[in-house]
Protein backbone atom coordinates (compact mmCIF):
# COMPACT_ATOMS: atom_id res chain seq x y z
CA UNK A 1 0.00 0.00 0.00
CA UNK A 2 2.42 2.38 0.87
CA UNK A 3 4.83 1.63 -2.28
CA UNK A 4 1.46 2.39 -4.27
CA UNK A 5 1.12 5.25 -2.54
CA UNK A 6 4.63 6.72 -2.82
CA UNK A 7 4.31 5.63 -7.02
CA UNK A 8 1.40 7.32 -7.40
CA UNK A 9 2.79 10.71 -5.99
CA UNK A 10 5.43 10.43 -7.94
CA UNK A 11 3.14 10.24 -11.37
CA UNK A 12 1.18 13.13 -9.46
CA UNK A 13 4.61 15.57 -9.01
CA UNK A 14 5.88 14.58 -12.58
CA UNK A 15 2.80 15.52 -14.57
CA UNK A 16 2.40 19.01 -12.13
CA UNK A 17 5.70 20.17 -12.87
CA UNK A 18 5.93 19.27 -16.18
CA UNK A 19 7.78 21.50 -17.97
CA UNK A 20 10.51 21.98 -15.12
CA UNK A 21 11.00 18.06 -15.03
CA UNK A 22 11.27 18.16 -19.06
CA UNK A 23 13.97 21.30 -18.10
CA UNK A 24 15.88 18.50 -15.54
CA UNK A 25 15.70 15.80 -17.84
CA UNK A 26 17.54 18.12 -21.03
CA UNK A 27 20.11 19.49 -18.85
CA UNK A 28 20.75 16.08 -16.91
CA UNK A 29 21.48 14.98 -20.53
CA UNK A 30 23.36 17.20 -22.18
CA UNK A 31 25.63 17.15 -18.87
CA UNK A 32 26.13 13.49 -18.83
CA UNK A 33 26.45 13.43 -22.62
CA UNK A 34 29.47 15.66 -21.66
CA UNK A 35 30.59 13.70 -18.77
CA UNK A 36 30.41 10.67 -21.13
CA UNK A 37 32.12 12.61 -24.30
CA UNK A 38 35.25 13.91 -21.62
CA UNK A 39 36.09 10.18 -20.33
CA UNK A 40 35.72 8.53 -23.69
CA UNK A 41 37.90 11.32 -24.93
CA UNK A 42 40.21 10.76 -21.87
CA UNK A 43 40.46 7.20 -23.23
CA UNK A 44 40.38 7.84 -26.89
CA UNK A 45 44.08 10.40 -26.02
CA UNK A 46 45.27 7.56 -24.17
CA UNK A 47 44.49 4.99 -26.55
CA UNK A 48 46.32 7.37 -29.64
CA UNK A 49 49.32 7.94 -27.33
CA UNK A 50 50.18 3.95 -26.74
CA UNK A 51 49.60 4.19 -30.72
CA UNK A 52 51.75 6.25 -31.85
CA UNK A 53 54.20 6.65 -28.88
CA UNK A 54 55.06 3.45 -30.57
CA UNK A 55 55.35 3.95 -34.07
CA UNK A 56 57.90 7.29 -33.72
CA UNK A 57 61.32 7.57 -34.46
CA UNK A 58 64.25 9.25 -33.60
CA UNK A 59 65.93 10.44 -36.72
CA UNK A 60 69.37 11.63 -36.83
CA UNK A 61 70.17 13.65 -40.50
CA UNK A 62 74.03 13.54 -41.75
CA UNK A 63 75.42 16.69 -43.53
CA UNK A 64 75.74 16.66 -47.51
CA UNK A 65 77.33 18.84 -49.28
CA UNK A 66 74.90 20.71 -49.60
CA UNK A 67 74.65 21.91 -46.13
CA UNK A 68 78.55 21.77 -45.50
CA UNK A 69 78.44 25.47 -47.42
CA UNK A 70 75.10 26.83 -45.83
CA UNK A 71 74.64 25.15 -42.52
CA UNK A 72 76.76 25.92 -39.37
CA UNK A 73 76.03 22.67 -37.90
CA UNK A 74 78.04 20.96 -40.91
CA UNK A 75 80.58 24.17 -40.94
CA UNK A 76 83.18 21.06 -40.99
CA UNK A 77 82.08 19.34 -44.61
CA UNK A 78 79.97 16.61 -44.92
CA UNK A 79 79.95 13.40 -43.41
CA UNK A 80 82.72 10.93 -43.75
CA UNK A 81 82.11 7.17 -43.55
CA UNK A 82 84.10 6.91 -40.93
CA UNK A 83 81.92 9.63 -38.84
CA UNK A 84 78.87 6.95 -39.82
CA UNK A 85 80.55 3.96 -38.67
CA UNK A 86 81.45 5.39 -35.42
CA UNK A 87 77.44 6.72 -35.13
CA UNK A 88 76.24 3.39 -36.29
CA UNK A 89 78.31 1.65 -34.10
CA UNK A 90 77.44 3.79 -30.60
CA UNK A 91 73.96 3.92 -31.86
CA UNK A 92 74.46 -0.48 -31.53
CA UNK A 93 75.99 0.57 -27.77
CA UNK A 94 73.39 2.58 -26.21
CA UNK A 95 70.57 0.56 -24.33
CA UNK A 96 67.87 2.48 -25.04
CA UNK A 97 67.83 2.01 -28.71
CA UNK A 98 65.88 -0.91 -29.96
CA UNK A 99 66.28 -0.81 -33.78
CA UNK A 100 68.38 1.44 -36.69
CA UNK A 101 67.36 2.00 -39.81
CA UNK A 102 69.83 3.92 -42.80
CA UNK A 103 68.17 5.92 -45.42
CA UNK A 104 70.53 6.67 -48.05
CA UNK A 105 70.15 10.01 -50.66
CA UNK A 106 68.00 8.09 -53.16
CA UNK A 107 65.68 6.49 -50.53
CA UNK A 108 65.20 10.15 -49.36
CA UNK A 109 64.58 11.48 -52.72
CA UNK A 110 62.25 8.35 -53.48
CA UNK A 111 60.32 8.85 -50.40
CA UNK A 112 60.21 12.50 -50.54
CA UNK A 113 58.89 12.19 -54.54
CA UNK A 114 56.24 9.75 -53.69
CA UNK A 115 54.88 12.24 -50.62
CA UNK A 116 55.64 15.54 -53.00
CA UNK A 117 55.65 14.42 -56.56
CA UNK A 118 52.78 17.42 -56.89
CA UNK A 119 55.16 20.26 -55.78
CA UNK A 120 57.14 22.59 -58.07
CA UNK A 121 59.96 21.95 -55.70
CA UNK A 122 60.00 18.10 -56.01
CA UNK A 123 61.49 19.17 -59.85
CA UNK A 124 64.06 21.36 -58.79
CA UNK A 125 65.63 18.82 -56.26
CA UNK A 126 68.13 16.11 -56.56
CA UNK A 127 69.22 13.02 -54.55
CA UNK A 128 72.63 14.73 -53.83
CA UNK A 129 70.66 17.50 -52.27
CA UNK A 130 69.20 15.69 -49.71
CA UNK A 131 69.96 13.73 -46.02
CA UNK A 132 71.82 10.51 -45.36
CA UNK A 133 69.95 9.74 -42.24
CA UNK A 134 69.44 7.20 -39.27
CA UNK A 135 66.03 6.11 -38.21
CA UNK A 136 66.23 5.25 -34.89
CA UNK A 137 63.42 3.14 -33.07
CA UNK A 138 63.34 3.55 -29.21
CA UNK A 139 62.28 1.27 -26.55
CA UNK A 140 60.86 4.06 -24.89
CA UNK A 141 59.78 7.04 -26.40
CA UNK A 142 60.47 9.06 -23.68
CA UNK A 143 64.07 8.30 -24.14
CA UNK A 144 64.52 10.86 -27.22
CA UNK A 145 67.11 13.39 -24.95
CA UNK A 146 69.38 10.50 -24.50
CA UNK A 147 70.16 10.04 -28.23
CA UNK A 148 69.59 14.20 -28.74
CA UNK A 149 72.45 15.16 -26.26
CA UNK A 150 74.66 11.94 -27.26
CA UNK A 151 74.60 13.12 -31.22
CA UNK A 152 73.25 16.52 -31.24
CA UNK A 153 76.67 19.06 -32.77
CA UNK A 154 78.64 16.26 -33.18
CA UNK A 155 80.70 16.39 -36.51
CA UNK A 156 78.49 15.00 -39.61
CA UNK A 157 75.37 15.48 -37.87
CA UNK A 158 73.16 18.51 -39.22
CA UNK A 159 70.56 17.86 -36.75
CA UNK A 160 69.12 15.24 -34.50
CA UNK A 161 64.44 15.51 -34.74
CA UNK A 162 61.82 13.89 -32.47
CA UNK A 163 58.77 12.71 -34.07
CA UNK A 164 57.20 12.98 -30.70
CA UNK A 165 57.38 16.73 -30.34
CA UNK A 166 55.01 17.11 -33.33
CA UNK A 167 52.56 14.37 -31.52
CA UNK A 168 52.58 16.30 -28.22
CA UNK A 169 51.56 19.00 -29.68
CA UNK A 170 48.34 16.96 -31.27
CA UNK A 171 48.02 15.56 -27.89
CA UNK A 172 48.20 19.08 -26.00
CA UNK A 173 45.43 19.89 -28.52
CA UNK A 174 43.09 17.44 -27.82
CA UNK A 175 43.62 17.51 -23.82
CA UNK A 176 42.47 20.95 -24.26
CA UNK A 177 40.06 20.30 -26.07
CA UNK A 178 38.80 17.67 -23.40
CA UNK A 179 39.45 20.43 -20.21
CA UNK A 180 36.73 22.54 -22.45
CA UNK A 181 33.80 20.04 -22.48
CA UNK A 182 34.66 19.38 -18.93
CA UNK A 183 34.21 22.63 -18.01
CA UNK A 184 31.10 22.74 -20.20
CA UNK A 185 29.81 19.59 -18.46
CA UNK A 186 30.78 21.31 -14.86
CA UNK A 187 28.58 24.23 -15.71
CA UNK A 188 26.05 22.17 -17.30
CA UNK A 189 25.66 19.64 -13.54
CA UNK A 190 25.50 23.03 -11.89
CA UNK A 191 22.82 23.79 -13.51
CA UNK A 192 20.79 20.71 -13.45
CA UNK A 193 20.97 20.68 -10.12
CA UNK A 194 19.42 23.96 -9.50
CA UNK A 195 16.70 22.84 -11.71
CA UNK A 196 16.15 20.13 -9.34
CA UNK A 197 16.28 21.86 -6.33
CA UNK A 198 13.73 24.59 -7.87
CA UNK A 199 11.40 21.94 -9.13
CA UNK A 200 11.40 20.12 -5.51
CA UNK A 201 10.88 22.79 -3.93
CA UNK A 202 7.90 23.50 -6.54
CA UNK A 203 6.57 20.55 -5.73
CA UNK A 204 7.07 20.17 -1.93
CA UNK A 205 5.22 23.80 -1.73
CA UNK A 206 2.79 22.59 -4.32
CA UNK A 207 1.82 19.43 -2.17
CA UNK A 208 2.23 21.70 1.59
CA UNK A 209 -1.02 21.09 2.50
CA UNK A 210 -0.73 17.29 1.78
CA UNK A 211 2.46 16.70 3.73
CA UNK A 212 1.25 19.00 6.70
CA UNK A 213 -1.65 15.71 6.66
CA UNK A 214 0.69 13.36 6.71
CA UNK A 215 3.22 15.07 9.64
CA UNK A 216 -0.34 15.72 11.51
CA UNK A 217 -0.92 11.83 11.36
CA UNK A 218 2.24 10.17 12.53
CA UNK A 219 4.27 9.84 9.20
CA UNK A 220 7.95 9.24 8.71
CA UNK A 221 9.89 11.93 7.61
CA UNK A 222 11.10 9.51 5.04
CA UNK A 223 8.06 8.37 3.90
CA UNK A 224 6.97 11.59 3.15
CA UNK A 225 10.07 12.78 1.43
CA UNK A 226 10.37 9.68 -0.78
CA UNK A 227 7.87 10.23 -3.45
CA UNK A 228 9.53 14.25 -3.57
CA UNK A 229 13.35 12.13 -4.06
CA UNK A 230 12.07 9.51 -6.49
CA UNK A 231 10.45 11.71 -8.77
CA UNK A 232 13.82 13.77 -8.93
CA UNK A 233 15.54 10.23 -9.45
CA UNK A 234 12.73 9.46 -11.93
CA UNK A 235 13.58 12.59 -13.99
CA UNK A 236 17.81 12.04 -13.88
CA UNK A 237 17.67 8.71 -14.99
CA UNK A 238 15.44 9.15 -17.92
CA UNK A 239 17.81 12.47 -18.74
CA UNK A 240 20.28 9.47 -18.36
CA UNK A 241 19.06 7.29 -20.57
CA UNK A 242 19.18 9.94 -22.80
CA UNK A 243 22.91 10.22 -22.53
CA UNK A 244 23.73 6.71 -23.11
CA UNK A 245 21.40 6.33 -26.34
CA UNK A 246 23.24 9.75 -27.60
CA UNK A 247 26.87 8.25 -26.96
CA UNK A 248 26.11 5.29 -28.67
CA UNK A 249 24.30 6.79 -31.80
CA UNK A 250 27.60 9.28 -32.10
CA UNK A 251 29.65 6.14 -31.76
CA UNK A 252 27.59 4.29 -34.35
CA UNK A 253 27.21 7.08 -36.85
CA UNK A 254 30.18 9.25 -36.64
CA UNK A 255 32.81 6.34 -36.14
CA UNK A 256 31.52 3.37 -37.17
CA UNK A 257 28.39 4.31 -39.75
CA UNK A 258 27.34 7.66 -41.62
CA UNK A 259 30.79 9.50 -41.36
CA UNK A 260 32.35 6.58 -40.86
CA UNK A 261 35.56 8.01 -39.32
CA UNK A 262 36.92 4.96 -38.21
CA UNK A 263 37.75 4.40 -42.44
CA UNK A 264 38.12 7.45 -43.58
CA UNK A 265 40.31 7.92 -40.72
CA UNK A 266 42.57 5.25 -40.79
CA UNK A 267 45.48 6.64 -39.39
CA UNK A 268 43.70 6.75 -35.75
CA UNK A 269 43.39 4.10 -33.58
CA UNK A 270 39.75 4.49 -32.68
CA UNK A 271 38.59 3.70 -29.21
CA UNK A 272 35.95 0.27 -29.49
CA UNK A 273 32.02 -0.30 -28.18
CA UNK A 274 34.01 -1.78 -24.73
CA UNK A 275 35.03 1.56 -23.25
CA UNK A 276 31.35 3.27 -25.08
CA UNK A 277 29.76 0.48 -23.09
CA UNK A 278 31.82 0.32 -19.59
CA UNK A 279 30.89 3.94 -19.21
CA UNK A 280 27.13 3.54 -19.56
CA UNK A 281 26.64 2.04 -16.18
CA UNK A 282 28.49 4.99 -14.52
CA UNK A 283 26.22 7.51 -16.60
CA UNK A 284 23.31 5.99 -15.28
CA UNK A 285 23.97 5.58 -11.68
CA UNK A 286 25.34 9.23 -11.75
CA UNK A 287 21.88 10.06 -13.14
CA UNK A 288 19.43 8.26 -10.72
CA UNK A 289 22.28 9.22 -7.28
CA UNK A 290 22.61 13.01 -8.03
CA UNK A 291 19.32 14.45 -8.36
CA UNK A 292 18.27 11.93 -5.90
CA UNK A 293 20.75 13.67 -3.11
CA UNK A 294 20.29 17.01 -4.68
CA UNK A 295 16.51 16.87 -3.77
CA UNK A 296 17.18 14.54 -0.42
CA UNK A 297 19.35 18.14 0.53
CA UNK A 298 16.74 20.24 -0.84
CA UNK A 299 13.81 18.88 1.01
CA UNK A 300 15.91 19.09 4.50
CA UNK A 301 15.45 23.32 3.76
CA UNK A 302 12.02 23.37 2.33
CA UNK A 303 9.98 20.63 3.90
CA UNK A 304 11.22 20.66 7.57
CA UNK A 305 10.62 17.18 8.06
Amino acid sequence: MRAQFVLSEIGVGLRRNLTMTFAVVVSVALSLALFGCSLLMSDQVTTMKGYWYDKVNVSIFLCNKSDAESDPNCAKGAVTEDQKKKILGDLDDMGVVQKVTYESQDEAYKHYKDQFGDSPLANSLTPDQLQESYRIKLKDPEKYQVVASAFGGRDGVQSVQDQKGILDNLFKLLEGMNWGARAIMALMLVVALMLIVNTVRVSAFSRRRETGIMRLVGASGFYIQAPFIAEAAVAGLIGGLVACTFLVAARYFIIDHGLALSEKLNLINFIGWDAVVGTLPLILVTSLLMPALAAFFALRKYLKV
